[in-house]
């Protein structure tokens, strides 16, 4: 027996006057006393740590935008604000889902710890218990070694800010309106409604056509015996006055361009109008020139020619 035990059991008998409470004083207040600390200390540090953590993910959710992620000059302060509020819940969702991550993780490494500083207290050989916990996690690992690559990659695509919930994107297999981004799986919802799951370790590439910008891309065919200049010169008047309507200013991020040919087919000679949106009104731009752009071909005469598929011949 140490010299503290000795004067522990001494105060003990001193205090209550009982032989058998001093002879087990170790057992019956010393390691039920160091238990209560440790598991206060364990509660108080998990507070502490989650607190930090929420401190720190809310500073980077609501503080100055970072310069790499200021955006692009854009026409007009609604266009300007309007990116700066999207900048901003992007960066919101990702410091909430981090912050999430790291209060269970902090709160697993706090219990485990407090676990092993208790079941020492109790003198419980601890050897046989970390070397089978090894080895389930071994056999965890094999097993569930896809669900862990789900994981990471789900952090990775939150941290890296590849798509949020509101991008359209598309993922290979599936394409579509991301509805929920988690660190397992996400949601997409296609244009028929098909609602998609897509697990993060099986996406290998990512196209995301609603971040930061989108570019409106509208290819026209004409005949071939079309005044192609003449073509170009329309193509860009109707691009020039959808862009001075007020209307359309406000999602419009650039002058329209008419680049002219682009490509030359035996069906046709293809002419392409291109300009810069914001990325949720890009459709709607798309839909827009396009009809205005076959309103005024039918005004100046400008032919579309129709395309005959040959039909298959059968056997007689």
């Amino acid at each position: 027996m140490t010299a503290d035990s000795t004067s522990l059991c001494a105060r003990v008998y001193e205090w209550f006057g009982l032989d058998w409470l001093a002879d087990n004083a170790q057992a019956f207040v010393a390691t039920p006393l160091r238990i209560v600390l440790i598991i206060v200390v364990a509660a108080v540090a998990r507070v502490l740590i989650n607190r930090s953590i929420r401190r720190l993910t809310e500073r980077t959710a609501s503080g100055q935008v970072p310069t790499i992620l200021k955006p692009r000059r854009t026409k007009g302060a609604t266009n300007h604000q309007q990116v700066v509020e999207q900048v901003a819940a992007r960066r919101t969702q990702r410091a909430e889902a981090i912050g999430s991550v790291l209060r269970s993780f902090a709160s697993i490494v706090v219990f485990f710890i407090a676990v092993v500083l208790v079941l020492g207290e109790l003198g419980i050989n601890l050897a046989p218990i970390v070397a089978s916990a090894g080895v389930v996690g071994v056999a965890l690992g094999f097993g569930a070694q896809n669900l862990i690559k789900d994981f990471i990659a789900g952090i990775g695509i939150i941290l890296e800010d590849q798509y949020g919930v509101g991008d359209v994107v598309d993922l290979g297999e599936a394409s579509g309106t991301v509805e929920a981004v988690g660190l397992r799986i996400t949601r997409l919802r296609d244009v028929n409604g098909v609602v998609w799951y897509a697990r993060n370790g099986e996406v290998l590439r990512v196209g995301n056509k609603s971040q930061g910008y989108a570019q409106v891309v509208i290819d026209m065919p004409v005949a071939h015996d079309t005044d192609l200049e003449r073509c170009r010169t329309v193509m860009q008047e109707v691009g020039d006055a959808v862009y001075a309507e007020p209307e359309w200013a406000e999602v419009l991020l650039g002058e329209p361009e008419s680049l002219g040919v682009e490509a030359i087919t035996p069906q046709a000679i293809v002419m392409r109008l291109q300009v810069r949106t914001t990325n949720a009104d890009q459709w709607r731009v798309g839909r827009e020139l396009r009809m205005r752009l076959q309103e005024r071909f039918a005004t100046e005469d400008i032919r579309i020619p129709v395309m005959v598929t040959p039909a298959a011949v059968g056997p007689s």
